[in-house]
C-alpha cells in the first residue's frame, strides 16, 4: 500500500496543476484508500508492532493530506470556472479600461512576499462578490494588478494566489 501512495505521489507531482482537478470518482478511489489505510492502522494496533504502527499512522495521514489537497483543487478548479463563465456573459463588468499602475507590471507566484505599494488601499477589489470571485479570508484581500487578481495575505504581504488575465 505504501508504495501505491509513493508511486500516486510522484505521478501527481509531474502532471501540471491544472490536470489536477479531481473528479468524483477520483474523490471516491482517494476516501476509499483512507479506509484502506485506517484498516492497516487498525490491524497494525492488534499485532502492538510500534513500528508498523508508526508506518500505519503515518501512511493514513498522507492519505488524509492527499485527499484534502485533491478537494482543495476541486473547489478553485470551480470557483475559477464559474467566474470565467460569468465574465463571458457579462464581458463589460470585467473590461480592462485604461488601468495603469506607477510601478511596471509583474508576474507574481503564490507564495512569494510582495511590498505592500502593490496591495495598498488604491488597488483593493472592495466588493469581489461582484466580480464572483472566493471571498477572502480574515487578513487577506483581493487586488488588482494590471490585468491580473492576486490575493494577498495582508499581514505577512504573501501571495495566497493568482488569477491572471482577470481583466479583459
Amino acid at each position: 500500500m505504501r508504495k501505491l501512495i509513493v508511486t500516486a505521489l510522484l505521478a501527481a507531482s509531474v502532471l501540471p496543476v491544472a490536470a489536477q482537478a479531481q473528479s468524483p470518482g477520483e474523490l471516491r478511489r482517494d476516501r476509499q484508500d483512507i479506509r484502506e489505510e485506517r484498516r492497516d492502522l487498525d490491524r497494525a494496533y492488534r499485532s502492538g508492532d510500534r513500528d508498523r504502527i508508526r508506518d500505519e499512522r503515518g501512511d493514513l495521514r498522507d492519505a488524509r493530506q492527499e485527499y484534502r489537497e485533491d478537494v482543495n483543487d476541486r473547489n478553485r478548479q470551480w470557483a475559477r470556472d464559474d467566474w470565467r463563465r460569468y465574465r463571458d456573459r457579462d464581458g463589460s463588468l470585467y473590461a480592462a479600461g485604461n488601468w495603469r499602475a506607477p510601478f511596471r507590471y509583474t508576474a507574481f507566484r503564490t507564495g512569494i512576499r510582495i511590498a505592500p505599494v502593490y496591495w495598498g488601499t488604491r488597488y483593493v477589489i472592495n466588493d469581489p462578490w461582484r466580480y464572483r470571485l472566493p471571498p477572502a479570508r480574515w487578513g487577506q484581500r483581493w487586488v488588482r494588478h494590471y490585468n491580473d487578481v492576486i490575493l494577498v495575505d495582508t499581514r505577512r504581504g504573501v501571495v495566497v494566489d493568482v488569477i491572471r488575465g482577470f481583466y479583459r
